[in-house]
C-alpha cells in the first residue's frame, strides 16, 4: 500500500487519473423519456490496460488482507494438511470474489432491465456504449483474473497445480476480453452472473466440506446446479448470436463503429462456447466418477472371513475351543462332561 501511495505522488496528477478512473466518456444530450438530466457513458481503449493494470494492484492488497486477516486464522484453528490447506485458501479466496461479483452483476441486471426485457441482449447492437457500473464491472474482471497470475508466485502454489490453475485463468480471461472487446458485454453479463452463481455454490460448500468432511448436501444440489447453468448457457449464447445477431440488419464489419455481425464471427463465437462448455462438462463428468469411486470405496463394509471346516485333529480341536478361541458349554472341559466321564 504504501508502495502505490508513494508511485501515485510521484507521478502527476494528469496521467495518474488515467490508472484510477475509467477513461472514454461520452456525454449524451437529455431525451424527452430521461429530459431531467443527461446520461454519461463509456466506451473501450487502449488506455484502459492502465486502469485494469491499477486495480490489478488493488486486487492484489485484498487478496492478501483476505489471506491475512481470515483465511489464515482459521487454518490456524483449524489445523489442516497442507493439501486442505491450498485448497481451502483457493475456495475461500475464490468463495469472496464469486459472491461480490454475483451480486454486483444481478444489481445490474437488474437496473438495467436486462431480467423484464431478454431481447435487450442483441436489440440495438452493437452495444459500444456502457454505463459506468457496466464498464467497471468489466475492468475489475479482468483486473481479478489477471492478478491471478502473481498470486501463483505469491501462494507458493505446487508445480502438478500450476497447468491446472493456467488453464482456467486463461479461460476466464479469453470470454471476458472477447465479450468486452466484441460489444458482446449484455450476453456476457448474463453468462457470467450464471456461472459465478454456479461457482460459488461450489467452492462454499467445499468449505463446509473441509469443516465437516459429512457435509455432501451443497455437492448434490451444485452438481444439479451445474449441468442446468451448461444448458442455460448454451441456450442464451444460441438465441443470442445464433438467432438475434443473424436477424439483425446491418450486418457488415466496421471497426469504427465496433459492428462485428458478421458470420465468421458469429461462428466463432459460438464455437468458443460450446468447445468450453463441452470441456467443463467433461471435467464435471470425470469429477462426479472419481467422487463416486472414492465413495463407494469408504462405504464398502469389510468383508468377514468365513470359519474353515478341516477334517482331522485341527478339525476338533476348534470345535472343542469353540468359535473365534472361545471356550462355549458344549466344550470337551465343561462340568458336564467331566462329570460323565468319572462315572
Amino acid at each position: 500500500m504504501v508502495f502505490l501511495l508513494g508511485l501515485m505522488f510521484e507521478i502527476t496528477a494528469k496521467v495518474s487519473i488515467i490508472f484510477v478512473t475509467l477513461q472514454y466518456n461520452v456525454t449524451l444530450p437529455a431525451t424527452e423519456e430521461q429530459a431531467t438530466e443527461s446520461a454519461s457513458l463509456y466506451y473501450y481503449g487502449i488506455k484502459d490496460l492502465a486502469t485494469v493494470f491499477f486495480y490489478m494492484l488493488v486486487a492484489i492488497i485484498i487478496h492478501a488482507i483476505i489471506q491475512e486477516y481470515v483465511l489464515d486464522k482459521i487454518n490456524r484453528r483449524m489445523h489442516f494438511s497442507k493439501t486442505k490447506h491450498s485448497k481451502f485458501n483457493e475456495s475461500g479466496q475464490l468463495s469472496a470474489f464469486y459472491l461480490f461479483a454475483c451480486v454486483w452483476g444481478t444489481f445490474i441486471l437488474i437496473s438495467e432491465n436486462y431480467i423484464s426485457d431478454p431481447t435487450i441482449l442483441w436489440r440495438a447492437y452493437p452495444h459500444n456504449l456502457m454505463t459506468f457500473q457496466m464498464k467497471f464491472f468489466y475492468i475489475s474482471q479482468l483486473a481479478y483474473w489477471l492478478h491471478a497470475f502473481p498470486e501463483l508466485y505469491f501462494q507458493k502454489t505446487k508445480k502438478e497445480d500450476i497447468p491446472r490453475q493456467l488453464v482456467y485463468i486463461g479461460l476466464y480471461l479469453f470470454h471476458i476480453a472477447g465479450a468486452y472487446l466484441l460489444n458482446l458485454n449484455h450476453l456476457g453479463l448474463v453468462l457470467l452472473v450464471l456461472h459465478y452463481f454456479v461457482e460459488f455454490l461450489f467452492h462454499i460448500s467445499r468449505l463446509f466440506y473441509f469443516s465437516n468432511e459429512k457435509y455432501q448436501k451443497g455437492f448434490s444440489l451444485w452438481a444439479v446446479l451445474f449441468v442446468l447453468g451448461r444448458l442455460l448457457t448454451l441456450i442464451l449464447s444460441v438465441l443470442t448470436v445464433g438467432f438475434g445477431l443473424a436477424r439483425a440488419e446491418n450486418q457488415k464489419l466496421d471497426f469504427s463503429t465496433g459492428n462485428f455481425n458478421v458470420l465468421a464471427v458469429r461462428i466463432a463465437v459460438l464455437a468458443s462456447i460450446c468447445i468450453t462448455q463441452a470441456f467443463m462438462m467433461w471435467k464435471f463428468i470425470n469429477f462426479q466418477l472419481r467422487r463416486w469411486r472414492e465413495h463407494s470405496t469408504f462405504q464398502a463394509p469389510a468383508v468377514k472371513k468365513k470359519p474353515t471346516v478341516t477334517k482331522g485333529r485341527s478339525s476338533r480341536k476348534g470345535t472343542e475351543n469353540g468359535v473365534n478361541g472361545t471356550v462355549t458349554s458344549n466344550g470337551a472341559d465343561s462340568p458336564r462332561n467331566r462329570k460323565e466321564k468319572s462315572s
